[in-house]
């Protein structure tokens, strides 16, 4: 049994949550997760600012009375700031904000008497995320999947972990950015975290709403055939900020511009109507499969229960035996 001030804090069986990502984290990955002893998470995405955001209320239907929390992409969520008051009224567990400052929703959340998870990708967003008054703070690594920075794991999550114990000792650290076994949740607790985020893993869930074909084709290539670019967004419209970029799998549309995010940058929205058709006939050589560089630990499909049982399963042999202990 691993118990840190994650699982008490929380009331968890096991320190492990799963991403809230957009599009894919739904109410019954959510659900599973929380089943399964974790805390699990609804992506909330782009609080219906692009369109395509999932009904919230329906979903948390879909978690089938299980204690889960909702994440968003914060910058999205300040242009619909609404969308906190209608995560709220469903009582999440807690909600988890990524992407931008925290601070003008902080007050709403505490004023409901949930816990506020606040991600970070730099050092230099820890302070803004305490001064918020965030329970839990997650570093992303740059490994992870979807949107993210430039710091890489093994270094952002000890550093983030001293200057918690410095400055806010009472905040908890979670880690993020290419777990995706028992070994990545031993080496995230040595590196001074309480618990883990885990994406690209879940993502390939039995109950994740990930297209089979896009998950088919990641679970057959490897780290290596991941690229991290600002230009997908660009040329589909999306105004992401600069400072954070996008991990997916190759495919043509990155093998032609992922070398041109300058001028992609330059044509905002150059291929939103074709990157839209694309979408539309699930076209994976232009449309993106959002995937860490983990997707090289992940070789089949299973459920979340099994998935997230395996990974502290793996993780306690790791912290008696060391790595060599789990048979991979």
């Amino acid at each position: 049994m691993i118990e840190t001030r994650l699982t008490q804090r929380f009331g968890l069986t096991y320190p492990v949550l799963n991403a809230p990502m957009a599009l894919v984290a739904g109410g019954a990955l959510a659900g599973a997760v929380s089943r399964a002893g974790g805390l699990g998470l609804i992506g909330g995405g782009y609080a219906g600012t692009l369109g395509a955001e999932p009904n919230l209320a329906a979903e948390f239907e879909r978690a089938g009375g299980s204690r889960v929390g909702v994440g968003f992409i914060t910058w999205a969520l300040a242009q619909a700031p609404s969308q906190i008051d209608h995560a709220l009224a469903l009582k999440p567990a807690c909600v988890f904000l990524s992407f931008g400052d925290p601070g003008p929703f902080a007050a709403r959340i505490h004023a409901a008497g949930v816990p506020l998870i606040c991600q970070v990708q730099t050092l230099g967003q820890v302070d803004a995320a305490v001064a918020a008054g965030a329970t839990a703070l997650v570093a992303q690594g740059t490994e992870a999947g979807g949107h993210g920075g430039a710091r890489a794991s093994f270094s952002l999550i000890p550093e983030v972990a001293d200057h918690l114990a410095r400055t806010s000792p009472e905040t908890l650290l979670l880690a993020a950015g290419g777990i995706a076994d028992g070994r990545g949740l031993a080496a995230a607790l040595m590196l001074g975290a309480e618990g883990v985020v885990v994406g690209t893993r879940l993502w390939a869930a039995d109950e994740a709403l990930t297209p089979a074909a896009a998950v088919a084709r990641a679970i057959a290539g490897t780290g290596d055939d991941t690229v991290r670019t600002r230009a997908v967004d660009a040329l589909r419209g999306v105004a992401w900020p600069r400072e954070f970029s996008f991990r997916i799998m190759r495919n043509r549309l990155t093998e032609t511009w992922a070398g041109r995010e300058s001028e992609a940058l330059a044509n905002p929205g150059l291929l939103r109507a074709d990157y839209e058709a694309a979408r539309s006939r699930a076209d994976l050589d232009m449309v993106a499969t959002v995937a860490g560089e983990a997707i090289g630990l992940v070789h089949a499909r299973g459920p979340a229960a099994s998935i997230v049982a395996n990974l502290v399963d793996e993780a306690e042999l790791c912290l008696v035996g060391g790595a060599q202990a789990v048979k991979t």
